[in-house]
């Protein structure tokens, strides 16, 4: 068992006096860890699921180049991809890089840190460059007559409105802008729980997983069983299971990705095993990719 060492300083009562500074909410942190090879192991682990994530998007937009297609991938996820991300990179950068929101931020959790680390930057700000390739790509290469759907300009109509409405408050000082921060991260969270829909019912549609790629899925999954064990290890490690139990959100977001994860690869390996074509949909005509000539196979 290893123990965070502190020096303290003795200071006499008759110099204390004449600091003049108050003690009363002052506090020390202790972290005890039980066994130094888990927070190695958790080290490592966590650079390999930060990885996975990174290199998550690539699968997509190579199989994307190859096909010269983006048929199969579904527009409205594209579009609920790039409002998250780009809600995630906005509340990673302001609060690790302007001092006026950080100091908001310890102002209400004095005895906290900052959430906020490099990865987290480099990852959110790499997943919009990302992302934005492969929009690029869909006024690139062909896309049938694939659009965003009614459903989902919907929804990106009410994430607008709330955050215009949270940034004007915000401006006229009736919230914090640590606040405003706060609403963006809850709109990249309900994104996060409903993205993923759109393109597993598409795919039903068309009984064909043809133009999504399968490696985008298992970096995916890999990145979230490691995330979700890195928080299990430092639990375990620092005897902390409230991390998990008592915010539940990350941990089940996790868990969830993880489960679409799985109805994916169901879907490309069980019920559409083999499939180099695909059903024409109302509304979302292919041409003479409906055929399934090579073009459509998966990268």
């Amino acid at each position: 068992m290893t123990m965070t060492a502190y020096k303290i300083i003795i200071i006499p009562q008759d110099q204390l006096n004449t600091l003049n500074v108050n003690f009363s909410e002052a506090f020390v942190r202790v972290t005890v860890e039980k066994s130094d090879t888990i927070y190695h192991v958790s080290v490592v682990v966590g650079w390999i699921y930060f990885l996975a994530w990174s290199i998550s998007f690539y699968p997509q937009i190579y199989s994307n180049y190859k096909r010269k297609s983006v048929v199969g991938l579904n527009f409205d996820y594209l579009s609920l991809n790039i409002v998250g991300f780009i809600m995630y990179a906005l509340f990673n950068c302001c609060l690790f890089w302007i001092p006026e929101i950080e100091q908001e931020y310890f102002n209400r959790y004095p005895k906290g840190l900052n959430p906020v680390q490099v990865n987290d930057i480099f990852f959110s700000l790499h997943a919009v460059f990302a992302t934005v390739i492969t929009i690029i790509q869909c006024f690139i290469y062909e896309t049938g007559s694939q659009r965003v759907s009614t459903t989902a300009r919907i929804i990106h109509a009410i994430f607008a409105i709330f955050i215009f409405i949270s940034m004007l408050l915000a401006i006229m000082v009736v919230i914090a802008w640590l606040d405003f921060l706060y609403y963006c991260s809850y709109v990249k969270l309900c994104i996060t729980l409903i993205k993923y829909v759109p393109q597993a019912f598409y795919n039903y549609r068309r009984k064909s997983t043809v133009g999504w790629s399968i490696g985008n899925i298992f970096l995916d999954f890999t990145g979230g069983i490691l995330s979700m064990l890195q928080m299990i290890l430092n639990a375990y490690n620092y005897d902390d299971w409230e991390s998990i139990f008592g915010d539940p959100t990350k941990f089940g977001l996790g868990f969830f990705s993880v489960a679409f994860d799985v109805f994916f690869i169901i879907q490309h390996y069980v019920l559409y095993r083999n499939r180099k074509d695909y059903l024409d949909i109302p509304g979302d005509c292919h041409g003479d990719l409906q055929t399934g000539t090579s073009s459509n196979t998966l990268a």
